[in-house]
């Protein structure tokens, strides 16, 4: 284990506020991070699956899933009070049906930069999986996201990644 003492990095040290972390002094370096998000829609909903989506009055759903968790990695810093701004590089959300029968959304986000972007691919699968539930709800509300977690992430201070 680590000597160095690990601190909360959103709180100003002397006063104990909220803060954004300053990255002034970082290197830039090339950031990559993948989280996903676990769906579980049930069988009254996937009997709809067909080919490689669910089609709904409100349009195909993963395809709109891939959308919406899109647009919101890049509205990332909106949403969480203390996230950088940034400008991705690329944002990529992957859709698939693993062998449980659940709905796996994988969001990889990138950028060449002095701070990360797990928060974004963070939400970029977070709202992938809302919207997929949104458009599916008709269906049924018997619905769980069940799990988001971050995969792994590259680049900066230290490396991560999550074994399955």
């Amino acid at each position: 284990m680590s000597s160095e003492a690990k601190t909360f990095t959103h709180l100003d040290q002397t006063t104990g506020n909220p803060a954004m972390v300053d990255v002034g002094d970082k290197q830039v370096t090339k950031r990559i991070a993948k989280a996903q998000s676990i769906v579980v829609l049930g069988d009254e909903i996937m009997q709809h699956f067909t080919g490689s989506d669910i089609q709904t009055k409100k349009g195909p759903v993963f395809q709109t899933a891939i959308i919406a968790g899109t647009m919101a990695a890049k509205k990332t810093s909106d949403l969480i009070p203390l996230c950088h701004p940034l400008s991705l590089e690329n944002c990529k959300v992957e859709i698939a049906i693993n062998d449980q029968n659940e709905v796996v959304v994988s969001c990889t986000a990138s950028i060449t930069s002095k701070t990360g972007v797990e928060m974004e691919a963070l939400t970029g699968a977070s709202v992938a999986a809302l919207t997929i539930y949104d458009m599916c709800k008709a269906f049924s509300h018997d619905i769980v996201i069940k799990e988001t977690r971050l995969i792994e992430k590259t680049g900066g201070k230290s490396d991560f990644r999550r074994e399955q």
